[in-house]
């Protein structure tokens, strides 16, 4: 199985999720801010569209913004196994027609995340818990594409979403690594709205050694029912 893993900016890669790709099959990987001539979505089986510090709203002055947003609407309409976390659940929201805005507020840090009833029987977000603590970075977030299926949500904004059957978005950062999630808090000063709400690194550090282990493992049960389904889909 042929996965493509759209990458936005180095600290921001498939994270737990590459060594379970690897083990499914291989991955390509396209990083379109660097790379402005698209791969070809037919030659894969699945794809996997990362995070990143961008948003949506600037393809005005990022050209490659709808190159990927026009990538992935071709997956779509190819039915090809998809997931798109924080930023590439939005970019693949905004493939699907729906809309991308700021958030009522950022979300930063560990926050509590609830599955709907289609969540918890959905074949992927269903190998999570009905309710779980999730590591999150975003000031950002997606309508609910028309048609799509409603999977999670938080008190700020829609958490998790599949179109059709073949493409979910996640906003929590289920595939973000050790080394990463501790480099983001790092260098939080880069992002304006962590220091708008005041973000402390220091208790967040703490917090995110104690829970990242854990929350590692939900990461790769989450990433390898999706490429079960996208195995079973591609033999299909």
């Amino acid at each position: 199985m042929r996965v493509l893993s759209i990458v936005h900016q180095p600290d921001a890669g498939p994270g737990v999720f590459a060594d379970r790709v690897r083990a499914h099959g291989q991955m390509e990987t396209w990083q379109p801010p660097e790379e402005p001539e698209a791969p070809d979505p037919e030659a894969f089986d699945a794809c996997l569209v990362l995070g990143g510090a961008m948003n949506v709203e600037e393809a005005g002055r990022s050209p490659w913004i709808e190159t990927e947003i026009g990538v992935l609407r071709d997956l779509l309409e190819r039915e090809t196994p998809t997931l798109g976390v924080c930023l590439g659940a939005q970019m693949l929201a905004a493939a699907a027609g729906a809309e991308v805005t700021r958030a009522s507020e950022p979300e930063i840090g560990w926050l509590d995340v609830e599955l709907t009833g289609a969540g918890e029987a959905d074949p992927v977000l269903g190998a999570l818990p009905d309710r779980f603590t999730a590591f999150q970075w975003h000031s950002y977030q997606c309508a609910l594409p028309a048609g799509a299926a409603l999977l999670a949500r938080s008190p700020v904004c829609l958490q998790a979403y599949r179109v059709g059957d073949h493409a979910w978005g996640i906003q929590f950062h289920a595939e973000v690594s050790a080394a990463d999630a501790q480099h983001w808090i790092t260098d939080y000063r880069s992002d304006p709205d962590a220091i708008k709400i005041g973000l402390q690194p220091g208790p967040l550090h703490e917090e995110t050694a104690r829970r990242i282990a854990a929350w590692n493992e939900k990461g790769r049960e989450l990433c390898d029912a999706f490429l079960e389904y996208a195995a079973a889909h591609s033999s299909a």
